[in-house]
């Protein structure tokens, strides 16, 4: 079959004999017609796709996504709560104990201290009775040694009288030697 050109009548002013296009088709005059219809019902169709299927998906996932937020942030405010509570009892218990430290150690001290009184007590009656017994002790060293020096002192007496040439009985010598001895 022989190709035949094609009557500017027929084919219009934008295609040539041939029924090639000439320019650009989407430019054509002739064609706006058409395209509108279609460009119409492609439209009508992506809008009726998107607001029977794509954007209730949409809308879904937007207000569950508004719903964690918000229940996160009702989340973190509830636990922002608990934490300055949970911050409130540490603090007061931690006061407490301070309180409670202070109190034992006061006692403890107050123990140690009725202890050591107590000690202190034993230990002056201690030094108290070895005193006394050592001042008697030592009175009686001194009676003694006071009788020893008495009798040293009239037996060196009796030497000395003896020595000298003389003779002195016991009593005289005994009587001098007293009354050196009183001063």
């Amino acid at each position: 079959m022989a190709t035949e050109p094609i009557t500017r009548e027929i084919a219009g002013t934008c295609v040539n004999e041939f029924g090639s296009a000439i320019g650009m088709p989407q430019l054509c005059i002739d064609w706006f017609g058409n395209q509108i219809f279609w460009l119409i019902v492609a439209l009508v169709a992506i809008y009726f796709i998107l607001s029977r299927v794509a954007l209730p998906r949409i809308g879904a996932v937007l207000a569950e996504r508004q719903g964690t937020i918000t229940n996160d942030i009702a989340a973190a405010e509830d636990l922002k709560v608990k934490a300055t509570e949970a911050e409130a009892a540490y603090d007061k218990a931690l006061i407490d104990a301070r309180a409670e430290a202070q109190q034992i150690i006061a006692a403890a001290k107050a123990d140690i201290q009725a202890d050591l009184d107590k000690a202190i007590a034993k230990a002056d009656a201690e030094i108290a009775a070895k005193s006394a017994e050592s001042e008697k002790a030592i009175s009686e060293i001194r009676a003694s040694a006071m009788e020893n020096v008495e009798a040293v002192a009239k037996d060196t007496a009796e030497a000395i009288v003896a020595a000298v040439g003389g003779s002195a009985d016991a009593k005289t010598i005994s009587a001098a030697v007293d009354a050196r001895m009183k001063g």
